[in-house]
């Protein structure tokens, strides 16, 4: 075994410095740096997560032109696509997640939208095997869970409107959210907590393989992840708190719905309590509050849910079209009721 890993070692070597010859001969001499730094970032090495030398160097590009870092992205995602080496493929990843982290406008921009022409999905790689060796095989664990939850991050950021925990929408924004989640009607704040809902429930399925533990690449990952995880458990306790204030004003349906989604976030909570790594204080106290308020929307849709969905079907038995008619003008004395329940009723 201890050969094999020397020969695998030594064949990743000769890949590596193969492919910088092949870029440094066929590159666009504008983007040769980049994209030699690109794949010096992705090296075979299992032992060494991407340089940060060579990501600033990517990062940089993000200040150059759109044409420059369209061919960047381009770059990154051919060398994922066709590589079979688990870790050039989960460092290509680790640099997906950097641009999502740390890259400006436009890096983040042209990832979201790649390929441009639409068509096929660059993080699809549910088939990825590299068996060379053990560490390799359960490596290719990480790859699959590791390009699936990124694609459930894009998407969770997509509906939320800016990229989870992206050092450009993490400082000073709580109360600019808050802010903004009160003006949201019902179906869009459960279309939210439903999105940062899947992204939990990718972060706790997880691989928990044994010989990949202390692996400097899969920490590089638990390190990253842990930070998207308490960003996402804090958006989850932005909008909970905001369903507290709207309880009363929930519809049937929509009770039933916001249960369903928290019920499966409680179900991920005994998952993600398993992996020491994501337990924290802070998170325990908004784990407290999903249950809180879940057992507030099971009463909520026992005793008031069915009363106003029979009152409903009652009332729009007995009264005429004319007097619905009626019933949509506004009187003097008529209350108007605010998506959020922090405003109180309006008195006309």
């Amino acid at each position: 075994m201890g050969r094999i890993t020397i020969l695998r070692d030594f064949i990743g070597i000769i890949k590596d410095k193969a492919s910088q010859s092949k870029a440094a001969l066929l590159s666009d001499p504008k983007t040769l740096s980049l994209h030699l730094a690109l794949l010096r970032a992705t090296t075979h090495d299992p032992f060494s997560p991407p340089d940060p030398r060579h990501l600033a160097t990517l990062f940089a590009s993000g200040h150059t032109s759109r044409a420059t870092v369209s061919t960047a992205i381009e770059i990154l995602m051919d060398r994922l696509q066709t590589t079979r080496d688990a870790s050039v493929a989960i460092k290509c990843l680790i640099t997906v997640h950097h641009i999502i982290k740390r890259g400006n406008f436009i890096l983040q921009d042209q990832l979201s939208v790649y390929p441009s022409n639409g068509g096929r999905n660059y993080l699809k790689l549910s088939n990825f095997r590299d068996n060379t060796t053990l560490l390799t095989w359960e490596l290719s664990y990480w790859v699959r869970w590791y390009a699936l939850y990124l694609e459930n991050l894009l998407q969770t950021s997509r509906v939320l409107g800016f990229f989870l925990s992206s050092a450009s929408s993490s400082v000073d924004k709580n109360e600019e959210e808050e802010e903004k989640v009160s003006s949201l009607i019902n179906c869009q704040l459960l279309k939210e907590i439903n999105s940062l809902g899947n992204l939990i429930e990718q972060i706790s399925g997880m691989p928990n393989s044994l010989h990949t533990n202390g692996n400097i690449l899969v920490d590089e990952v638990l390190g990253m992840v842990g930070e998207d995880y308490l960003a996402s458990t804090n958006e989850v306790s932005i909008r909970v708190s905001e369903f507290k204030e709207r309880l009363s004003c929930l519809s049937v349906f929509e009770s039933v719905e916001l249960g369903f989604a928290l019920k499966r976030l409680e179900d991920c909570k005994e998952r993600l309590s398993a992996l020491g790594q994501m337990r924290n204080v802070l998170v325990e106290t908004v784990w407290g509050s999903i249950s809180e308020m879940k057992d507030q929307v099971g009463n909520n849709e026992s005793y008031g849910g069915e009363g106003r969905l029979m009152t409903m079907e009652s009332s729009k038995n007995k009264v005429s079209e004319s007097s619905r008619y009626g019933d949509r003008v506004l009187k003097l004395g008529d209350s108007v009721d605010f998506f959020s329940g922090r405003f109180s009723k309006l008195q006309y």
